[in-house]
Order: C-alpha cells, then sequence, then structure tokens
C-alpha cells in the first residue's frame, strides 16, 4: 500500500485529490495538511511513502518544507513532489534542488497522477528530459565534469541515461547488464553525488556537464 500525505492550503484541490486516490486499490491518503508547519508535524507522524505538496502556501512555502524533510535523516524514505499552478513554475527549480522527487501541474489527467504516486513511490524520478532542460541551465566550464571523477566509466553512462529519461529495466536493456545491476550503478552514483534520490542525481548530471541540455531530447 503507498501511503500518501496530501498538503494545500485549498480544500477543494485536496479532496479532489484525495477522492482520486482513495479509489486506488494500492494506495491510501493518510493525512492531510494545509501548510508547511502541519506538513512536517503530519510527515513525522505518519511517515507516508510520498507527500504532494503545493509550491505556494501560507506560515511555510512547499519549499522551505521540502528541504527539511530532505534534512531529516529520518525521512529519507519520504518521496516529495510539488504541485504547481503552472507548468513552468518560477519556483520549480528551487523546489528540486531542495530535494523533491518531481513536479506536477495541478490540472493533471487523473491516470497521470495516479502514475506519478507510483512512481515517486518506488523512488524514480518525475522529470522528463524536455521539463529538465528548461530547468537546468549549462553549467560554468569550470564546473562542468568536476563533479564526475569519482564515478566509474560504466556509473557515468548509466546517469547519463537516466538523465535522458530511461528507467532502471531500459537502462540494462541499452548497457546489456541486468536490472539489479543497473540499479546498483545508479545507488553508487548518488551516493558519489550526494544525491538525495534520482531527481537530483538527473539535476548533477545537467550541472557537472555529462549531459547537455541540446542532447536531451
Amino acid at each position: 500500500m503507498i501511503r500518501v500525505l496530501l498538503v494545500d492550503d485549498q480544500p477543494l484541490i485536496r479532496s479532489g485529490f484525495r477522492a482520486l486516490l482513495d479509489l486506488e486499490h494500492d494506495i491510501e491518503v493518510v493525512a492531510e495538511a494545509a501548510d508547511g508547519e502541519e506538513c512536517l508535524t503530519l510527515i513525522e507522524e505518519q511517515l507516508p511513502d510520498v507527500a504532494l505538496i503545493d509550491i505556494q502556501m501560507p506560515v511555510m512555502d512547499g519549499i522551505e518544507a521540502t528541504r527539511r524533510i530532505a534534512a531529516n535523516p529520518a525521512l529519507a524514505d519520504v518521496h516529495v513532489v510539488m504541485l504547481t499552478n503552472y507548468g513552468m513554475d518560477e519556483y520549480v527549480y528551487g523546489a528540486m534542488r531542495a530535494g523533491a522527487a518531481g513536479f506536477l501541474v495541478k490540472d493533471i489527467v487523473p491516470e497521470d497522477l495516479l502514475h506519478a504516486v507510483r512512481v515517486a513511490a518506488r523512488g524514480d524520478a518525475l522529470l522528463a528530459p524536455s521539463i529538465t532542460r528548461k530547468l537546468i541551465q549549462p553549467p560554468p566550464p569550470a564546473r562542468a565534469g568536476a563533479a564526475l571523477e569519482e564515478l566509474t566509466s560504466r556509473e557515468r553512462e548509466a546517469v547519463a541515461l537516466a538523465a535522458h529519461g530511461l528507467t532502471n529495466d531500459q537502462i540494462a536493456d541499452r548497457m546489456v547488464i541486468s536490472p539489479m545491476t543497473a540499479k546498483t550503478h545508479i545507488n553508487r552514483a548518488m551516493t558519489k553525488l550526494h544525491a538525495r534520490d534520482r531527481a537530483q542525481l538527473v539535476i548533477r548530471a545537467y550541472e557537472s556537464g555529462l549531459v547537455s541540455p541540446a542532447t536531451a531530447d
């Protein structure tokens, strides 16, 4: 069962999402919060698998709440997905840097919302290459590649494929290795690059110059 926390200052948004999620046999909404502070309290009590958090809220916004969640080792298994009214909200990049696994627009179709929750619950990023290309600016020349020195050639290859939107199974097929080995490459790269999750690993790939925005289609 995927346990979900809904965080939004608009009761109508929360009730709509809850009605949809509660219909699924493998998803359970365990709590709702109206601001970032309430979110932090409930997240420590409930330890959800996925937290759907609005970016802009009173008292404490979603970015600050996400930053505090990411900084708490006890919440390492909580995957944050940011909610926004706009496809390219000016705060989205900050949310990803704070530790979010991805972001969704609030007018998302039901099927995509359910898919997103399940993807986030298993630890995958919700960043299509086309979106990531718009979020990440090309890194300064001096920084390009500097963060990759500790990666093996196979780890670099796996990270580059992940940045292009491939799943572990697809990475395994492309590299002619087992899915478990692909997952190991990704996990080791996350550790070496200090990435909390797959979404941050994708950001590291762009910032280090391993993947160029021009090649991310």
